[in-house]
């Protein structure tokens, strides 16, 4: 019953007034980083959702786009904006994934949609954090988020997979609240982001 009916109603109903109670500052972040990136304020990437099923992911951009002499983008570390730093830093770069939750590609709490690439690297056990939709947030994230290994963020994902229940989506939605307020793991030493998986994590 919750699985399936009163977490997507929530999901949605808590989306929309996210979005609603969060829109003048959506307003501003967007307004500034078109003028930081020159460009677009957005980053859209294909990620695979509930059964590997792709969509496009849809958040801040706080990296420009410069690149090498050779045409190719440069380092991480070397296209972050001062504004780009603040916004990842704040966790206000996932702002606009409440788009995703209202389309019904995501869901507020679940595993991270990873890159398409990986699905053909997981093991049986792993791609069972496909058997639901990906989160903005999840287990995983507020037990280490990028500052664990990749072996134990899909013990993470498999444990909520298998445990899913309005208490557990509560825990989880104020460890989250306390953790951007604290500014708590966001990379895992001092990357911009997490490192490739490139399988073998049991």
């Amino acid at each position: 019953m919750y699985r399936h009916v009163l977490k997507p109603l929530f999901d949605f109903l808590l989306a929309a007034s996210a979005l609603i109670l969060l829109s003048p500052v959506f307003l501003i972040v967007t307004i500034l980083l078109t003028f930081s990136n020159k460009g677009s304020a957005f980053f859209l990437q294909r990620r695979p959702g509930r059964n590997g099923e792709i969509f496009y992911i849809i958040k801040f951009k706080t990296m420009n786009d410069k690149k090498n002499a050779n045409g190719i983008l440069l380092p991480d570390y070397q296209r972050m904006t001062l504004l780009g730093k603040i916004v990842r830093k704040t966790s206000l770069d996932e702002i606009p994934q409440l788009i995703n939750v209202l389309k019904g590609e995501m869901s507020l709490i679940g595993p991270r949609p990873l890159l398409p690439e990986y699905l053909e690297l997981y093991t049986p056990k792993q791609q069972r954090r496909h058997c639901v939709k990906p989160g903005i947030t999840g287990l995983a994230q507020v037990n280490g988020r990028n500052a664990i290994s990749w072996e134990e963020k899909f013990k993470y994902d498999i444990e909520y997979v298998d445990n899913i229940s309005p208490l557990l989506d509560a825990k989880i939605i104020f460890s989250t609240i306390d953790k951007v307020l604290r500014r708590k793991n966001v990379n895992a030493d001092n990357e911009m982001t997490m490192k490739e998986f490139k399988g073998d994590a049991t």
